[in-house]
């Protein structure tokens, strides 16, 4: 009776009247209001839902809601779910957070790309509690420095919590690698020191903030991060691998080095990268984001960091990994949902075979992210036998599509081909693949956008870029969600979509077609919006955030007690 109370009066709040944003204080529940000021009514736990206006009155009353009727009172999470139970997630995120986690003292040297000043890098991608990795740092001119340990997560809005302070070590100048055969740069630094984690830690990323100590009053310190992913075991509804084998690929330590800058040509097989070196400043600094925050921590902060604030802060149990931990598909059949996020250009062929079969096992796949499963990238070891720790561009996917064999002409010979991506992710890469553009909604019937109040044409602005997906593969119950046009360089038009398709377990694949997709989920705590081809998404969007409510929940089973308009 008391849920059935609850749904009345929840469904009973809005009518006509001003938006509580201009009738009231720009509160609710003693928290700034998110919402934007057209048509959003506050539903009873504090989430957002796109209507008509909703006057004070009703908030009111739903204010009462809150206090006789126990109604939750976090902030948007899309639509009232069943009373959230104790998880991994939740119980981290309760922690507190730190108030100083970020970058504040960076600087690059004359070629803009490494902080040779304090730098260093991790001796594995992920890692599990109880094994250990090695934290390998070089500073020049030598100087102490110290290493703090930070999980990213919500953490009541700060973004991070403090793991482990360590130091102070006794930082000496290490050399720059002499390039190798395809110009590979590969360090062989000493060890500064060696780092088990502890049981413990919770699944997540971990970013080791680097410091120097002055060596005297007037001496500034400087500062960098290392990165690393804390992974599991455990079943989980949502696995979030993130793209670093992308980030390496654009990495362009120490001084301009990565898979775009080989003498020989940018889009060919020619240079091979290592994860043995630090991450320098975001590739694109000039193009797509100027982040002092990713000196060390490859793009994770600006393209991933939104999303998996927002899961946490939603109390989503999700679970993280590395693009090297799909090799396999072992880690991903035991989740219900699968996302990748951002600039997930470079996936190993093995990573591809895992996923199909994670489909066709029933795991749910999210794309959110752009660029996707474009080039086949072989993993392979060490100088010194590590395994997965050096990758180069090994040939396109798309089989026999007109792009691949394009790329092949244009910049071959490759020796790899890899299979068609449309038939994995629903769409597939195009040539031009970059550009901006607005988000723009052509099926607004589908279950996906439930709770929005989204018309056909609506647009979510800048949330295209600024790579995409488009030509949508032949698949039995496909269905385009999202399409309209991307500006290449500003001006010249180019097609992306969005789709949708059923898996054959009663799964299904979505892919957002663009790497902008968490930057409609929030704004952490340092964020810095990307803008490139003249174009820049906005911020948190409530529609954003109900669609990835509306996927998620339908993927690990959650039903939402308002989801009216549902297309199935």
């Amino acid at each position: 009776m008391l849920l059935a109370a609850r749904r009345k009066i929840v469904s009973g709040l809005a009518h006509a009247g001003p938006h509580p944003c201009t009738s009231l204080p720009n509160t609710f529940l003693g928290r700034p209001c998110r919402c934007v000021r057209t048509g959003v009514r506050l539903i009873g736990n504090g989430a957002h839902r796109v209507t008509r206006p909703t006057c004070s009155f009703a908030v009111a009353i739903g204010l009462l809601c809150v206090a006789f009727l126990g109604l939750p009172s976090s902030g948007f999470t899309a639509a009232p779910k069943k009373p959230a139970a104790r998880t991994v997630i939740r119980e981290e995120n309760a922690k507190a957070g730190a108030l100083d986690w970020q970058l504040t003292r960076v600087r690059v040297d004359k070629n803009e790309f490494r902080s040779p000043l304090i730098e260093g890098y991790c001796s594995r991608q992920s890692v599990k509690a109880g094994e250990s990795l090695e934290v390998m740092v070089s500073t020049d001119p030598p100087r102490a420095f110290n290493l703090e340990i930070f999980r990213m997560g919500y953490y009541g809005g700060r973004g991070a919590r403090l793991m482990q302070q360590l130091g102070p070590f006794n930082g000496k100048t290490q050399p720059t690698p002499t390039p190798a055969a395809k110009n590979l740069h590969e360090c062989a630094w000493e060890s500064a020191t060696r780092l088990t984690i502890p049981k413990d830690w919770v699944s997540g990323v971990y970013l080791g903030r680097l410091t120097t100590v002055p060596n005297a009053a007037n001496e500034p310190y400087w500062q960098s991060y290392v990165v690393f992913i804390v992974r599991d075991d455990r079943p989980a509804d949502i696995l979030f691998q993130c793209s670093d084998n992308t980030w390496q690929a654009y990495n362009r330590w120490p001084n301009d080095f990565s898979v775009y800058t080989d003498p020989k040509g940018g889009q060919g097989p020619w240079a091979d990268v290592s994860f043995d070196r630090p991450y320098g400043r975001e590739s694109q600094f000039t193009g797509v984001v100027n982040d002092p925050l990713t000196v060390g921590s490859g793009e994770f902060l600006p393209l991933e960091f939104p999303l998996a604030y927002w899961l946490e802060e939603h109390g989503y149990d999700v679970t993280y990994c590395a693009n090297s931990d799909l090799l396999t598909p072992d880690r991903g059949l035991k989740c219900k949902a699968f996302i990748s996020v951002g600039h997930d250009e470079y996936w190993d062929l093995r990573q591809f075979r895992s996923v199909e079969r994670m489909r066709d096992a029933g795991v749910n796949l999210l794309f959110l992210s752009g660029n996707a499963v474009c080039w086949v990238t072989p993993l392979r070891a060490g100088a010194d036998g590590r395994e997965n720790r050096i990758m180069f561009r090994g040939g396109p996917y798309g089989a026999t599509n007109d792009y691949a064999v394009e790329r092949e002409r244009d910049h071959g010979p490759f020796p790899e081909r890899g299979p068609d991506e449309g038939f994995l992710m629903g769409v597939r890469n195009i040539e031009p693949v970059n550009g901006g553009g607005d988000w723009t909604i052509v099926k607004p019937g589908h279950w996906i956008f439930a709770g929005t109040g989204v018309k056909a044409g609506d647009r979510i602005p800048g949330l295209i870029g600024w790579e995409y997906h488009g030509d949508p593969a032949a698949i039995p119950g496909l269905e385009i969600v999202g399409a309209g046009t991307a500006w290449v360089g500003g001006d010249r038009p180019q097609k992306w979509a969005a789709t949708i398709y059923p898996g054959p377990k009663g799964n299904f694949v979505f892919n957002a077609s663009t790497i902008f997709w968490a930057q409609g989920l929030s704004s952490p705590p340092g964020h810095t919006l990307p803008w490139s081809h003249w174009s820049r998404p906005h911020g948190p969007d409530p529609r954003v955030q109900r669609i990835t409510a509306n996927l998620l929940d339908r993927a690990i089973g959650v039903r939402n007690l308002e989801s009216k308009g549902d297309a199935r």
